[in-house]
């Protein structure tokens, strides 16, 4: 025979569902607010031209329902009949007060008189995306060269910046260094400098070299590490246990064996974290190429190339978001394959010692 359950044990179990229930809730109801620019996004790319402009259309991709008759294109309404009905006609004869309209679906039926002002009736649409605006905006935009251009960037940056971190990283977390703590502090100020206080200076400096309209002045400071890099790696490589580090020693491993062979294995889900800041940051970085690449537009990535595509398709509201959409897509492709070591490197764990 079944034990019967407690009253303390079912209210627990009912606290727990609606619990469970509340919390999913809440998760979905955020996620639905965070899509909500995605889906407008997507939405409007796949859009037509004559639908921003027509009243009273729709939300969704669409274009203007018609019925060819007697080979010309009519427009369809939704049309009230006198018996209470709604049927979509095609307009034929448009009236002040009489209008003539003809059934798709009975033409043999002949044309049918409306009482009415037509301009009040209802215009149908039918579900029409296009996908052409996608093509349109790859041709139009010259994508292929824009895409190649941001690839470099920020593939070339991103192994520097994280070759870079990772030296600096492991000399703060593993090596004496007189005044290693005041260094490391004045590394950390650079993060706090505002960008705009060392933007004269820089560009006069890269000026003066000669660097700019290339790719230098974006590219080379990209191998000197960055402050919050180099912190968030040296948080984890203090977390790697030292005594790994020891039994190297004994057996006759060096200060850049261990880095190779102890830390850096280690560290992957750190240095993916790092790798894909970096990746999102030079792939979006707008400010820096519109300074250093200015007067050479067969050098610009795709922030600025949209840019100078909005301005000329400003009208145009579907191929630029046709064209934003394609932007998107390597970064999208690149966190999908590394968001399960991401997430690893963002909740930085110790290791057990």
């Amino acid at each position: 025979m079944a034990t019967p359950l407690k009253p303390r044990v079912i209210t627990r179990k009912v606290r727990t569902f609606f619990s469970t229930v509340a919390i999913t809730g809440l998760a979905l109801a955020v996620l639905f607010l965070f899509m909500i620019p995605m889906v407008y996004g997507v939405v409007t790319a796949v859009k037509t031209d004559s639908q921003f402009s027509k009243v009273g259309a729709p939300w969704w991709p669409a274009s203007e329902g018609l019925f060819n008759y007697e080979g010309k294109d009519y427009e369809i309404y939704k049309v009230p009949m006198e018996n209470g009905e709604i049927r979509e006609l095609a307009l034929v004869v448009k009236g002040r007060e009489v209008s003539s309209f003809i059934d798709p679906n009975d033409v043999d039926a002949g044309l049918i008189e409306w009482r009415g002002a037509w301009r009040q009736l209802e215009r149908t649409w039918m579900l029409s995306p296009q996908w052409n605006n996608f093509v349109t905006a790859w041709e139009t935009i010259k994508f292929p060269r824009l895409l190649g251009n941001t690839a470099m960037y920020a593939f070339i940056t991103t192994f520097g910046a994280v070759l870079s971190a990772s030296f600096v990283a492991y000399g703060f977390a593993r090596f004496r260094i007189p005044g290693k703590n005041i260094l490391f502090m004045l590394m950390l100020s650079t993060v706090i400098l505002p960008g705009a206080v060392t933007l004269i200076p820089t560009y006069f400096v890269f000026l003066q070299l000669g660097w700019v309209g290339t790719w230098l002045p974006l590219i080379v400071p990209a191998f000197f590490s960055w402050g919050t890099n180099v912190f968030l790696l040296r948080q984890f490589f203090m977390s790697i246990p030292r005594e790994l580090d020891e039994a190297a020693m004994l057996d006759g491993a060096g200060p850049f064996r261990i880095f190779f062979s102890i830390i850096l294995p280690q560290s992957v889900p750190a240095l993916t974290a790092v790798g894909l800041f970096h990746f999102f940051y030079a792939w979006n970085d707008f400010f820096g190429p519109l300074i250093y690449l200015a007067g050479n537009p067969e050098k610009f990535p795709i922030t600025v190339g949209l840019t100078a595509f909005n301005s000329l398709y400003s009208q145009s509201t579907n191929l630029i978001q046709a064209a934003a959409l394609l932007s998107a897509i390597l970064p999208v492709i690149v966190f999908f394959f590394a968001q399960r070591v991401f997430m690893q490197g963002v909740v930085i764990t110790g290791v057990e010692k």
